[in-house]
């Protein structure tokens, strides 16, 4: 029954301007979930057919701008956004080393806050290696604009579904929901009316350069003192099972679920070594080991290609690509702890080559 959902599907005799098209109820369906509902279908034959909607009692949409602040996604209802500015990063960065509560944008003076004191109590963002303008929100606070610094745009999103969270995180007080993305995550809606306020109602915390520099010092030695390891699969299992066996051993841990979203952060991280998969969406395994031997700026970086193609043509493929080591799925933990290990320590990359099991 629910094959009727599926789209292309018709059981006309021939295609009309009208029927045929297999275009009816997996439109349906589509909008139903949209409002975070569902349907189901229950025939009997000779009795007939009973269609069943669930949805939500009362369903708040909204249009957001979608907003990334550090490591994590928000959504900000597009209502409470008045405008959307770029700033040069030189001038914020000589905002936020003075003590000065205000900042001036097209002539004009506006409370000028990073989002991120307000979410993880960062009152001053990073501009490591940043060469682009920074954007900067601008919010309308009962007649009063106050600027919102985040670290960047993701884009809009029209008609986004917003749910209720439990009162352990609506305690907050800055959150006015959360939502669910296509691809499956849950993004937290922000809400700017009481960002603002908080804004207009308390002091900026001033965190000179020379403290904020040795912060940073003594993350980066912390960060330094344990090896980073990139896993890179588009296996959700396989990239918390690997994680998990890394972390016991004492490694720090970074994961990418397609080779995209690996070559995107090897250019701001530097790995250690990095376990590649084969098969991957957007961008396979032997397109990122091409990129990064031939076109990153870490073009010796030790590779592990895991993967369940055991075949020798690919084994010889990833290995005049430039790979370390080959292994197969599904690898012997302290096989794949010992390569590890030895390609950490050999001060020249050499190509290797592991057993399928």
């Amino acid at each position: 029954m629910q094959f009727i959902f599926h789209s292309g599907l018709s059981t006309a005799s021939q295609v009309t301007q009208i029927s045929g098209r297999g275009v009816g109820l997996d439109v349906v369906q589509s909008e139903i979930k949209a409002l975070g509902g569902e349907v189901t279908v229950h025939s009997v034959n000779g009795e007939g057919t009973r269609f069943v909607i669930r949805v939500a009692t009362s369903v708040a949409v909204s249009d957001a701008l979608m907003v990334k602040v550090g490591e994590h996604q928000f959504a900000i209802p597009l209502a409470q956004i008045e405008r959307i500015v770029r700033v040069s990063p030189i001038a914020l960065e000589e905002y936020y080393d003075s003590d000065a509560e205000e900042f001036s944008l097209d002539q004009q003076h506006y409370r000028l806050r990073y989002m991120g004191e307000f979410i993880n109590g960062h009152a001053r963002p990073q501009f490591q290696n940043i060469a682009h303008s920074v954007p900067v929100i601008l919010i309308n606070s009962n007649g009063r604009l106050v600027a919102l610094q985040v670290d960047q745009l993701i884009g809009s999103r029209a008609q986004i579904v917003i749910k209720p969270i439990g009162q352990q995180i609506a305690a907050i007080g800055y959150l006015s929901g959360a939502t669910v993305l296509a691809d499956g995550r849950v993004a937290l809606i922000l809400d700017g009316q009481a960002i603002a306020r908080r804004a207009l109602s308390t002091v900026r915390p001033i965190q000179p350069r020379l403290a904020q520099l040795t912060i940073e010092v003594v993350a980066s030695e912390k960060r330094s003192s344990r090896r980073t390891v990139m896993v890179v699969d588009d296996s959700v299992t396989v990239r918390k099972v690997t994680s998990r066996l890394l972390e016991r051993q004492g490694y720090e841990v970074v994961t990418a679920k397609d080779g995209m979203e690996a070559v995107e952060k090897i250019a701001t991280l530097q790995p250690d070594v990095m376990l590649l998969d084969i098969e991957m969406p957007r961008m396979d395994g032997f397109e990122v080991a091409t990129f990064v031997r031939h076109e990153s700026d870490q073009k010796a970086l030790p590779i592990i290609m895991i993967t369940s193609r055991t075949g020798e043509k690919h084994r010889e493929h990833a290995l005049s690509l430039g790979v370390n080591a080959y292994m197969g799925k599904p690898y012997q933990e302290n096989e794949l702890l010992d390569t590890i290990q030895q390609l950490m320590t050999e001060s020249t990359s050499i190509p290797i080559e592991v057993g399928d099991e």
